[in-house]
């Protein structure tokens, strides 16, 4: 089974505080869309498609390995991925979209979730468990529930699919619809999900902070525990 990576890296950079996307936002000298498809490559994808902003598309060029393949992404995430799954025309591909704000996952994670998709599974996704006690409030912020942590999980990515799997998926899914991801995008169509272990090092960067505790990561310093 051939595998091809999706990187979705059109987004900006705002919350990070950042004056470029925040794909392009350096980490160890890196941008984190370079660690994020090298990431996919060493995992075992054969190919990498990335949805950059059109405004911006020369930068990552200048920042990536040829052979990497860039397509104008979208206002939402939804577009993006859109576009991006429009430029892998292969069937019987796999697809594993990962997000370029995750930059130190491991390739193992990766291979993972290769190894479930060529097992037969349609649809997969890497997880960690919840270990803080989760609640569910009001309008107002008052706790209603505390649902049982043993029953949750914290999603990641990259999130593999059968391409067939995820092109129908997207093309049932109603004009104007945003859901929070693609696995999300598949449950909706009735395709079951299945999971593989994650890792604590495929945090997301998503503020300075987060960056921050990248970078002591990057620089082999623990962080605060």
């Amino acid at each position: 089974m051939s595998a091809v990576g999706i990187v979705a890296a059109a987004g900006s950079g705002l919350r990070l505080g950042a004056d470029r996307p925040k794909a392009l936002v350096p980490l160890g000298g890196r941008p984190l869309v370079a660690w994020a498809v090298a990431t996919l490559l060493d995992g075992g994808v054969d190919e990498v498609v990335v949805a950059v902003p059109a405004a911006d598309r020369d930068a990552f060029a200048a920042v990536l390995p040829d052979g990497v393949r860039l397509v104008e992404g979208g206002a939402t995430r939804t577009a993006s991925v859109r576009a991006a799954l429009a430029a892998v025309p292969r069937e019987g591909a796999a697809v594993l979209v990962h997000d370029a704000a995750r930059p130190l996952t491991p390739p193992a994670v990766v291979a993972r979730v290769l190894d479930a998709l060529r097992a037969g599974a349609p649809a997969v996704v890497p997880v960690l468990p919840v270990v803080d006690t989760t609640v569910a409030v009001d309008a107002g912020g008052t706790v209603t529930a505390a649902p049982d942590r043993a029953t949750l999980r914290r999603v990641q990515t990259p999130q593999g699919f059968s391409r067939r799997v995820l092109v129908e998926a997207y093309d049932a899914l109603p004009d104007g619809v945003e859901l929070t991801d693609d696995a999300a995008v598949v449950r909706a169509a009735g395709v079951p999900v299945g999971t593989v272990a994650g890792d604590e090092r495929a945090a997301k960067v998503t503020v300075a902070h987060d960056l921050a505790l990248a970078e002591l990561q990057v620089a082999g310093i623990p962080g605060p525990s």
